[in-house]
């Protein structure tokens, strides 16, 4: 568990830096987000939640 809050703490820590650093590319990516069909976005998250998961498996 104790993990799982760590990694949760580093998704925010680059979240914040994002929006920090790059206010700018951060909004037009939202914009961008914005236009695409629920589909595209639904497969872009699946897609990263399986490179997340191989990523994990790999370094355990």
């Amino acid at each position: 568990m104790h993990e799982f809050i760590v990694a949760l703490g580093l998704v925010f820590v680059i979240e914040g830096v994002c929006y920090a650093l790059f206010p700018v590319a951060m909004k037009n990516m939202m914009k961008f987000a914005i236009d695409q069909q629920e589909n595209n976005i639904r497969k872009v998250g699946l897609g990263a939640a399986i490179v997340g998961v191989v990523i994990i498996y790999l370094v355990k």
